[in-house]
């Protein structure tokens, strides 16, 4: 069984947080665990807030200015250097063929989506992300929230759906060529060098928000990979 004290203390001194994790069960179709056996188990694993930001940044100052992806490199760099010293497999969102870290999520801490598709936090709201997984060949002991409220649910106002200026999220969905050509456009820029507005309106998990430096390094990217 994984050290789940020691493996969080590791995690923190990247800034990074252990996001729960779960045993696979006979009806799950488990990826290839450290011995190449399906897995036993996974913790996931991420930031809330920014407090990854200053080792991200620490670290990238000495990467070409021109690297591709830097805070997936980053992450992967990071997280698979402590699953080697945990004796596990480490996998990433961004791995092809797609792992499915959203289903695995929500079942680690049971969250629900957000009308902006971003899942819902009780504590960090919208502030939060996955930035790897951990899979291991035993099982865990690790216990799963339960009982929480649905914050989206609560929120009578909605005002992450009424903020952006072009309605890029409504009940349709989210309309993605008309949110990327008004980030790119000469009425963006509080966008650009802000985050998106919708999800800067959410109330909950304000004390977790980006900074708006973090906020407009991820709008430029994905302003970028946008065609």
């Amino acid at each position: 069984m994984p050290d789940l004290a020691a493996l969080a203390t590791a995690l923190a001194g990247h800034g990074l947080i252990l996001r729960g994790g779960f045993d696979f069960v006979s009806d799950d179709t488990p990826p290839a665990g450290p011995t190449g056996r399906p897995a036993r188990s996974v913790v996931l694993v991420g930031n809330a807030g920014a407090a990854h930001w200053p080792f991200f940044q620490a670290w990238r100052t000495a990467q070409p200015a021109d690297l591709e992806n830097p805070l997936d490199t980053w992450s992967r760099l990071v997280v698979g250097a402590i699953a080697a010293r945990f004796g596990a497999r480490a996998v990433s969102p961004s791995d092809r063929p797609y792992l499915p870290f959203q289903q695995w999520a929500m079942r680690a801490e049971v969250l629900r989506p957000s009308p902006l598709g971003i899942l819902m936090h009780p504590d960090y709201g919208l502030w939060h992300a996955y930035r790897g997984a951990m899979l291991f060949d035993a099982e865990i002991s690790i216990q799963t929230p339960t009982g929480q409220s649905h914050l989206c649910d609560l929120c009578v106002g909605k005002p992450c759906m009424k903020s952006c200026p072009v309605d890029a999220y409504s009940e349709a969905g989210f309309a993605y060529g008309a949110c990327v050509a008004h980030v790119r456009g000469a009425s963006g820029a509080a966008c650009r060098h802000a985050g998106c507005l919708d999800r800067n309106a959410c109330p909950h998990g304000t004390e977790y928000r980006y900074p708006a430096d973090v906020q407009a390094f991820h709008m430029a990217a994905f302003t970028a990979a946008a065609p």
